[in-house]
């Protein structure tokens, strides 16, 4: 096909990818490739990069461009493509015209060579700007006022480095050439061009370095995101948490602000998102350390650390040297000039911004601010300092958790980071940090290791550090250990009294009557600051909800460390035990009106933007920050609401219904009870109405939200069996899809308890989750009504694949796994042959992107030679070679059931080839055998063209990527159609 044409067969793709990361820098890197080739002139890139106008529009102008100019133009336009987009999309439209760049000759001027070496002069200026325009300076072809052009923040380095091109060449050959001489003495002292060379720095500047780490370590060296329940060294408790970024590509603590992960090179901000308790903050408090200690992140000069929370506080209007020097480190003299050093070198400084979703607002990016001098509301800084038009250059690390970031925030972002929680491993860590002394560490990971359920909840950090805290309630409680989230909180509400109790005895039986006083006034307070997303407390507020000094000492509430003395003021021990008493508030509250449970549910199903604080109304007192409420409707309330329901939901089980025996009547608690089950009825109702009637032809699937799994955690919670079977007997589906869904073992717990009192057989898919090892044996109860099981990418091992085996093979409508991409070995396949030797009714299994050798391809060999029901195999990326094809091959070659089988890139050879034609040529029922991207000579493609002449039903084969020239191929074409290529 003609590349004109292609341009218009892919308009749409390639508009996408030129234009979907919302950054110019595709867009100017193909148009720098078309001007070093002549192919379109300076005033082309005039009419196509017009001020203002929106980055669609501008390429568009450009594909027009390229079109009109005809064929040559548009093979051009694909090499440059090909050159610029990433292999993965471009490889989409460019593999059907495989142009290359011309070289041209050698220029003969330096302005030639700026501009015929346009692309690789960019990316070698960006990181030295100031380098060249003083040297552009010192010989008079720039003056102060062209300088302050092009270093003006709305552009990015590359694009302050094509401006310094464009300006030079329209001065002519002596500015050229000082520009060419300053980049090759560059390259010849050794000196790399993305660093720039500072000369030495200024002794205030220095002072000021020395007392902004000073600070920075004394807020980090203590553990404090649990702040106040004891001072444990950050050093000696930190422990590892799981890093993933795309496809759960495992990541390391010193990878978070680096170039691994990159998406969107142009933008400065690194997100680490997770759910509430999954150590967000520790992590940031421990990168905070390490670079204090000089440890890490040392290529930085200044770090400011910032609390969201904290700025949720501010009510002036502030400039960016005002939010620096007051919310973190004033110098003591010399502030403008440390602030010019600042601007002056935005690429040694780095902002950490911890809790996004704990602001007022929403992320958005319509007010637009680039002067650093200019006062604004806070929460319009931060938005401008993340999506890159204020201190462009700086390096922003912000956490959040997932429900906050939306398409506006993600298209400014460098990188994502996904922080999964402990892994089991951690867990093992932590405990025994947290216990010095041994034996007490032993006795609580038995305990956790008898009980999965509570294993699973401790792959939350806040959890393990909850269980760790409360060992000897644990360590006590024999049979009833907890469960579910809401007995963890309740055992650390209970270690809490106990601590404060003298003497200190066994808790008793009426110890929620005897600290209600405390519980009611923390629950108010707790209650009302969600109501208005406020985490930080005045002494103020805490007098209102009649908070006292024996309250504060109860040690729910801490006194925030990073603000002054005076200030006096508190929050909760975490977030979540702010939910957690603001659930307390809701069942204990004397108020009787019967729409507080309904429209606190209620609230979970509306979009982020109807969010309103009409539920918490009903029973909180009327002031000034209630009617606020209802103007400020952020993502930060819905997930702590959506806990506080999942803890209201808890503690109204009939397993605590002892509790509230002398507290409150009854009879209101009862009520309260049929109203959460009758509201979680109805939110599940609500998603089977919306289920779509299927395709004629294909199966009924149900393709889950986030509310819905929350919906099942609240079921959960309540450990109601008859909630479960009631709500599951309304729901008719063959599969049911979770993917992206960030389920863990908490969730897969909840999952199990609710889905196996499904009435129908169901395939369950969970790809792209956080489920691993545990997660998966939380998922056992529910395998008796599965027929499929979709576990792609999530991080599990060779021990998960033995239980779960172990629990299938007596599960008789199971059929299908896909095990893509998780972390198995050739031990996994001695319990998948004896899955296959046992189940002769089992259809498919898929195990590509894993750790599997030759031999564990023997060991599955043996369970396939007694299998006859097998009709898909997949082992795609893997190490199998010939010797594992081989002995597929023997086990396979008279099968009378296999459909499918695909073996791609494996380091499959001509031998194995040979082997797998007597597949094709003794099966009846084989009909697609994939070997792409192996290293199939000639000789097994000619075996293969053999086999296929006698066997008709085959439908192809794929042969893409092998060892075979181009001549080789278009004759293997002609003599056989099947084999794709």
């Amino acid at each position: 096909m003609f590349a004109q044409e292609l341009v218009l067969k892919h308009r749409t793709e390639i508009l996408h990818a030129l234009c979907s990361s919302g950054s110019t820098e595709h867009l100017e890197r193909v148009l720098d490739i078309l001007l070093s080739q002549e192919e379109i002139q300076s005033e082309d890139c005039q009419s196509i990069q017009v001020p203002g106008r929106a980055l669609y529009t501008n390429a568009r102008q450009l594909l027009d461009l390229v079109y009109t100019k005809g064929e040559d133009s548009c093979q051009l336009f694909f090499a440059a493509l090909k050159q610029v987009l990433p292999e993965v999309q471009g490889s989409a439209f460019s593999s059907e015209c495989s142009p290359s760049l011309d070289k041209k000759a050698t220029p003969s001027t330096s302005t030639e060579t700026l501009l015929t070496q346009r692309p690789s002069l960019v990316c070698k200026l960006q990181g030295c700007i100031d380098g060249a325009l003083q040297a552009l300076v010192e010989t008079g072809h720039f003056s102060s006022a062209e300088c302050d052009d092009v270093k003006l923040p709305v552009y990015t380095p590359s694009q302050q480095a094509r401006r310094v091109l464009d300006h030079v060449r329209s001065k002519g050959e002596a500015a050229a050439a000082i520009v060419l001489e300053y980049v090759e003495q560059r390259l010849e002292s050794g000196c790399a061009l993305n660093q720039e060379k500072l000369t030495p720095l200024p002794k205030e500047f220095l002072k000021y370095q020395k007392k902004l780490s000073s600070s920075v370590s004394a807020q980090s060296c203590f553990l404090s995101t649990y702040g106040g329940t004891s001072h444990m060294s950050l050093d000696d408790i930190y422990t590892e948490v799981q890093l993933e970024i795309h496809h759960n590509k495992p990541f390391g603590l010193e990878d978070v602000i680096g170039p691994v992960g990159t998406v969107n090179e142009e933008a400065d901000t690194v997100l680490v998102s997770g759910e509430a308790g999954s150590g967000k903050s520790t992590l940031l408090q421990r990168l905070h350390l390490l670079w204090a200690q000089g440890g890490a992140l040392q290529n930085f000069l200044l770090l400011f650390p910032f609390s969201c929370r904290r700025l949720n506080s501010e009510q002036s209007e502030m400039s960016v040297q005002e939010l620096l020097f007051q919310h973190c480190c004033w110098p003591d003299r010399e502030q403008e000039e440390i602030f010019q050093f600042i601007l002056d070198h935005p690429h040694l400084i780095l902002f950490t911004f911890d809790g996004l979703d704990e602001l007022k607002q929403s992320f958005s990016d319509d007010h637009r601010l680039c002067c650093p001098t200019q006062r604004a509301p806070v929460h319009v800084l931060l938005f401008n300092l993340i999506q890159g038009s204020l201190m462009k250059g700086v390096h922003k690390l912000v956490t959040s958790r997932p429900e906050a970031v939306g398409p506006c925030l993600k298209k400014n972002l460098r990188k994502e980071i996904f922080l999964k929680g402990f892994s089991p491993a951690s867990i093992d860590c932590f405990v025994r940090k947290h216990h010095s002394d041994p034996s007490v560490a032993a006795k609580v990971l038995g305990s956790l290791q008898a009980n999965t359920a509570l294993l699973g909840l401790c792959h939350s950090p806040v959890l393990c550090w909850i269980v760790s805290q409360c060992h000897k309630e644990l360590l006590g409680c024999g049979g009833g250990s907890p469960q579910t989230i809401t007995d963890v909180y309740l055992m650390i509400l209970q270690h809490f009294f106990q601590h404060q109790s003298t003497p200190k005895s066994t808790i008793r039986v009426d110890w929620l009557q005897e600290h209600l006083n405390t519980v009611l006034h923390l629950g108010q307070l707790a209650y009302e600051g969600i109501s208005n997303t406020y985490y930080i407390f005045s002494g103020t507020d805490l007098e209102t909800c009649g908070i006292t000094e024996k309250d504060i000492c109860m040690g729910f509430l801490i006194q925030r460390k990073d603000l002054s003395p005076t200030d006096n003021c508190f929050e909760f021990l975490h977030v979540t035990v702010q939910c957690f008493f603001a659930a307390l508030f809701v069942i204990l509250s004397s108020n009787n009106d019967r729409s507080v449970i309904s429209k606190l549910f209620e609230l979970q199903e509306k979009s982020e933007t109807d969010l309103s604080g009409a539920c918490f109304r009903a029973c909180l007192p009327s002031n000034d920050k209630l009617q606020q409420v209802e103007n400020e409707a952020t993502a930060a309330k819905t997930p702590n609401l959506q806990i506080t329901a999942t803890f209201v939901s808890g503690l109204l089980s009939q397993r605590h219904q002892s509790l509230w025996l002398n507290c409150c009547s009854s009879a209101v608690v009862e009520k309260k009870g049929r109203q959460v089950a009758r509201c979680l009825s109805k939110g599940m109702q609500k998603h089977f109405r919306s289920i779509p009637q299927p395709v004629q032809g294909e199966k009924k699937s149900m393709h889950a939200m986030p509310s819905f799994v929350w919906l099942i955690k609240c079921i959960y919670e309540m450990q109601e069996s008859k909630i479960a079977k009631d709500t599951m007997s309304r729901l008719e589906v063959d599969h049911l899809k979770l993917t992206y869904c960030n389920i863990s073992p908490v969730e897969c717990t909840a999952l199990a308890y609710v889905l196996q009192h499904l009435k129908s057989p169901v395939g369950l898919q969970l790809d792209n989750n956080s489920v691993g090892d545990v997660g998966v044996e939380q998922l056992l109860p529910c395998m008796h009504i599965c027929n499929s099981l979709y576990l792609r990418n999530n991080n599990i091992t060779d021990e998960g694949i033995r239980k779960l085996i172990a629990k299938v093979i007596q599960c008789e409508n199971f059929q299908k796994i896909a095990l893509f991409n998780n972390k198995l070995t050739d031990a996994c396949t001695e319990h998948f042959s004896h899955l296959l030797k046992t189940k002769q009714n089992f259809l498919s299994l898929r195990l590509g992107n894993n750790n599997i050798t030759a031999d564990g391809a023997k060991q599955l060999a043996e369970g396939l030679k007694f299998n006859h029901s097998l009709q898909y195999l997949g082992l795609w990326g893997n190490r199998i070679s010939d010797a594992g094809a081989e002995a597929l091959a023997s086990a396979l070659q008279n099968t009378k059931s296999l459909l499918w089988l695909s073996l791609v890139g494996n380091g499959v050879g001509s031998a194995g080839a040979c082997a797998l034609s007597n597949i094709i040529r003794n099966s009846t029922s084989l009909e697609e055998l994939w070997l792409t991207e192996n290293c199939i000579t000639r000789t097994g493609v000619e075996s293969l063209i053999e086999a296929l002449e006698k066997n008709s039903h085959v439908k192809s084969v794929w042969l893409k990527n092998n060892h075979l020239s181009l001549e080789e191929v278009e004759e293997m074409k002609r003599r056989e159609s099947r084999l794709t290529f």
